[in-house]
């Protein structure tokens, strides 16, 4: 009975531990491969999965959740003969757990050297002004080589990406210089786009002035023209009207030429610096009388007495000029 009871125990032992080792839980995010006798059958997916023991094991476990892989720094020589550093980082999830453990050795290594290489390559066709302003071509060709490269893998690399790229100390140095020749020319530039525009803003003020000035200056000449014309127009009209007066036998017609002559000379006389005295050869009563005799013609002509009386109705006394 004992090694009945013994027998039965080991059994049961048995198929504990083969009930524990046929259940195998697999976690979220993972795929384990399931092989039989050393080859692949299948896939096991997240959750609780059951499997012979001893006739199939769990072969690799496959990680396939987005995964990020850094690449190191190296020294890359661009096409214009530049030596630069850089690094980056690479972003890719297997798609397909057989083929990322069966179908090549080493994944990660695999993909570092694959985006290292296809890196200097894509970098090394670039001048340096090139690969420091266009990350974004960069990043686009290493993702469409590597992507393209990896896809028998079982993989899909969703980015690629430039960390850093760092010339040499020298080339630093001279693109600070470049740097700020560039910026001192462009304030040079605006500096002197200033000074233009501040001249040209003076010359057409200027312009404007020297525009009203003459259109005042024409102005003034056009009523200065008028004037003289309207002067001229009233003396024709005065010598007129003395004309007619001489023709209709007024010799006081005569004595408006000659008093005007004569007062007007005295006038030069007056304002001549050089006069401290001045003689008439003539009465004063002469002068005032020849001024009567002007009033007395511009009455006549303005539609007065023509009988040959002064205005409070006494005879005509002698004029200077007037004729015997």
């Amino acid at each position: 009975m004992e090694g009945l009871f013994s027998a039965v125990g080991f059994l049961a032992l048995l198929a504990i531990i083969f009930v524990f080792a046929s259940i195998k839980i697999v976690r979220q995010g993972y795929n384990y491969t399931i092989e039989h006798f050393g080859r692949y059958t299948r896939t096991a997916e997240p959750g609780l999965q059951i499997i012979v023991p001893f006739f199939y094991r769990v072969g690799r476990k496959v990680n396939m959740m987005e995964q990020v892989l850094d690449i190191p720094g190296q020294e890359i020589i661009t096409k214009d003969n530049a030596m630069i550093s850089t690094d980056g980082v690479v972003f890719f999830s297997v798609l397909d757990a057989a083929k990322a453990a069966y179908e090549v050795s080493d994944l990660y290594n695999a993909i570092l050297n694959l985006v290292t290489t296809n890196l200097r390559t894509v970098m090394g066709s670039m001048d340096l002004d090139e690969t420091l302003s266009k990350r974004d071509e960069i990043n686009a060709r290493l993702l469409a080589v590597v992507d393209d490269a990896t896809t028998p893998w079982g993989v899909k690399i969703t980015r690629v990406e430039v960390k850093d790229i760092r010339p040499p100390m020298d080339i630093v140095e001279a693109m600070a210089r470049q740097m700020k020749a560039e910026r001192e020319k462009r304030a040079s530039i605006l500096e002197a786009e200033g000074a233009r525009a501040s001249q040209i803003l003076h010359a057409e003020g200027q312009k404007q002035g020297q525009v009203l000035q003459a259109e005042g200056r024409r102005e003034a000449a056009f009523m200065d023209a008028e004037a003289r014309e309207r002067e001229a127009q009233a003396e024709a009209k005065a010598t007129q009207m003395v004309s007619d007066a001489i023709a209709g036998g007024n010799a006081q017609a005569i004595n408006y030429f000659i008093a005007q002559d004569y007062v007007k000379t005295i006038g030069e006389f007056a304002r001549s610096p050089n006069a401290k005295t001045i003689l008439f050869p003539v009465e004063a009563t002469q002068l005032i009388g020849t001024l009567g005799g002007i009033g007395e013609l511009a009455r006549e002509a303005l539609g007065g007495d023509r009988s040959g009386t002064s205005g409070d109705g006494d005879p005509r006394r002698r004029r200077p000029f007037d004729q015997e």
